[in-house]
């Protein structure tokens, strides 16, 4: 465990000691606390990896390891717990928060995703915990009530004994765009949340004045629990940036962007030494900052630990036997088969528009509110029998957890995509098949119909690498029609803009050598899951039933 230690020499003045020590097996004798020694411990972007790496049986029981040197302890979670796989997913976040309270957290801040089920649900998620959330940052402008702003608490004032610490929450004003936009708005469209977010400065100006209210109130040292991150495309909402232009923070303990941070030392709008830490993602690590007796301050992390509590552990069984029950329950219906391959077993979904690929690209266009979507048919798994569909139905179709975007894109870099994802394509054979080898990057589309030529040879140029570089003038995508609000087909335009919607495999990361939207503006940046999606749409946009509009593929795509 890598520590930096702050010393306190006076109120709100700290000097750094950068005394390092290495602590194996997790933690030893060294690491053990001093009697009244203060502890919080922190985790930050679990993303519902309860039982993976530390798992909450082990925090519970280094939890209750520190106790045994100090009653002064306090688990504190920075934001993003209760999505990112099904444990969240099938319960809405209730597993997640019901194994949060077992394991004792006594304060939560709001992730982006802790977003992701909707209002209504968040305010439930809020009335269940344990954990008293906070956030000084999140306001409602709308005519009625927000029910779990009232839920919400800007900061809390913890007396140990004679000491008081503030903790105070902050959450990205980046959770509009990287959760679900249209839950932020009202019935009107309208935005009727906000994060401070209008500039950084904003952003500053609020969290000043909580700092300057938690010391009136007698706090002798200011903690904030953020989810803001470190990511330069976060700016001017990063955990840095926050320290840089504000004064009586003592440690910034983060979450967000995913970062392995032991501790940072950044410079205060007073020149004064900051600690800023956050454990990475999962429970690969457990934060640890230490207040001594002698008011230094230390971060670190603890990497492993080869203890569980037991009754932790049976908890975490429980839950996820629950899930398992879950998992088979049905949350709709299909009228007809959707597949992904033929009688012959070909995987059509990877060279030919399917009606599973229909459903699918369809989800992501109307859960998003995007003008086209775009999903590659090597990221659809399996087939949906006619029947009964439930949550482990869902789950094989998207199993990567691949999350929501949406780009901004003009016409030219989707005839781009459409060309680099039809570059394989062969005619079609007798017997009425695409005789043609599989290509994971063929694109299954809504908003769109267009022709492919496989006449005219593909003029795609990629890198050694398979991204796209160029495409000549002869082009084998051809007659490609947006669909417009009122049901009619105008011509793509390669000059306007479009929004598009994918997942970050494809819109970010460029999957498939599909590179053309990497750095374009984005609408919503890795929102709700994949399967989230999926699930969405048949619940909420089909009302539980997939019916005969798509019994064959739509007629989006002719290969000629």
């Amino acid at each position: 465990m890598d520590i930096r230690t702050v010393k306190k020499k006076q109120p709100c003045f700290l000097a750094v000691l950068l005394a390092v020590a290495l602590i194996l097996g997790g933690c030893n004798a060294k690491d053990k606390a001093k009697a009244n020694d203060i502890i919080i411990l922190y985790t930050n972007d679990v993303h519902c990896a309860v039982d993976e790496d530390i798992g909450y049986a082990g925090l519970a029981a280094y939890r209750q390891w520190c106790e045994k040197s100090t009653p002064y302890v306090t688990l504190v979670d920075c934001g993003d717990a209760l999505q990112g796989d099904a444990i969240g997913t099938v319960s809405k976040g209730e597993y997640p928060a019901e194994l949060m309270n077992r394991a004792g957290y006594d304060f939560a801040v709001l992730g982006n995703h802790e977003f992701d089920y909707g209002m209504e649900q968040l305010n439930r998620l809020m009335e269940i915990s344990g954990a008293q959330y906070l956030g000084c940052n999140i306001r409602y402008t709308g005519k009625d009530d927000a029910a779990f702003l009232s839920r919400l608490l800007p900061y809390k004032i913890v007396s140990y004994g004679k000491v008081k610490v503030g903790f105070i929450g902050v959450s990205t004003p980046e959770s509009i765009v990287k959760s679900v936009p249209a839950y932020f708005c009202d019935e009107n469209g309208n935005y009727v949340y906000d994060f401070y977010g209008e500039s950084g400065e904003e952003l500053y100006r609020r969290v000043q004045e909580n700092v300057d209210a938690c010391v009136k109130d007698g706090a002798d040292y200011v903690v904030v629990l953020a989810h803001l991150g470190t990511d330069a495309s976060s700016s001017p909402f990063t955990s840095r940036e926050l320290i840089e232009n504000t004064r009586g923070i003592h440690a910034v303990l983060d979450g967000h962007s995913h970062s392995e941070i032991p501790c940072d030392v950044v410079k205060n709008a007073d020149g004064k030494n900051v600690l800023l830490s956050s454990t990475g993602t999962g429970l690969c690590n457990i934060g640890r900052l230490t207040i001594t007796v002698n008011g230094n301050i230390q971060t670190g992390l603890i990497g492993a630990y080869p203890e569980t509590d037991s009754e932790m552990a049976d908890c975490i069984e429980s839950v996820e036997e629950k899930l398992g029950a879950e998992m088979t329950k049905t949350i709709g219906v299909s009228e007809v088969a959707l597949t992904t391959v033929s009688d012959s077993g070909m995987r059509l979904i990877r060279n030919r528009e399917t009606n599973l690929g229909d459903f699918c690209a369809d989800a992501y266009r109307a859960v998003s509110g995007a003008d086209i979507a775009l999903v590659n048919g090597g990221g659809i798994r399996a087939d949906i029998s006619a029947g009964e569909i439930t949550y482990g139905d869902i789950l094989s179709v998207h199993p990567y957890g691949n999350s929501l975007c949406v780009a901004k894109a003009t016409g030219q870099e989707i005839l781009d995509a459409l060309e680099m994802a039809s570059r394989f394509c062969l005619s079609r054979a007798d017997d009425g098949e695409n005789a043609v080898g599989e290509n994971g990057g063929f694109l299954q589309v809504s908003g769109l119909k267009y022709t492919i030529d496989t006449s005219v040879g593909s003029t795609v140029k990629t890198d050694e690498q398979g991204n796209f570089l160029s495409c000549g003038d002869g082009r084998r995508v051809k007659d490609v029609m947006v669909l417009e609000k009122d049901g009619s087909y105008t011509a793509l335009i390669p000059d306007r803009n479009y929004t598009v919607a994918s997942h970050n495999y494809l819109i970010k990361q460029g999957g498939d050598g599909l590179n053309m939207f990497m750095d374009n503006e984005l609408t919503i940046d890795e929102g709700m899951t994949d399967y989230e999606i999926l699930m969405t749409y048949l619940t909420d946009v089909l009302n539980g039933t997939v019916g005969d509009a798509y019994a064959l593929p739509q007629g989006r795509i002719e290969i000629g």
